[in-house]
């Protein structure tokens, strides 16, 4: 009996099947917090200017971002 070749014989297909876009597994659906005023963890980018404003009274920066946003939130609701 014949073995198949060590090499493809088709160089071009080798490569395409080697190169070829992997199918990526949907991300799992995030359903909301059940739980009331509970943070979440985020990345934003900020203007730096915005994050001097609000860092230039020591700790608790995030909060009082937290805050100005909120507040912002209910003017608006």
């Amino acid at each position: 009996m014949a073995t198949p070749p060590r090499r493809p014989t088709n160089p071009f297909e080798a490569a395409e099947a080697a190169f070829k876009p992997v199918k990526k597994p949907a991300a799992p659906i995030r359903e909301p917090s059940s739980a009331p005023n509970v943070r979440e963890l985020v990345s934003i980018r900020i203007d730096r200017a915005v994050l001097d404003h609000f860092q230039e009274d020591g700790p608790g920066w995030q909060d009082r971002i937290n805050d100005a946003l909120r507040q912002f939130v209910a003017a608006k609701g």
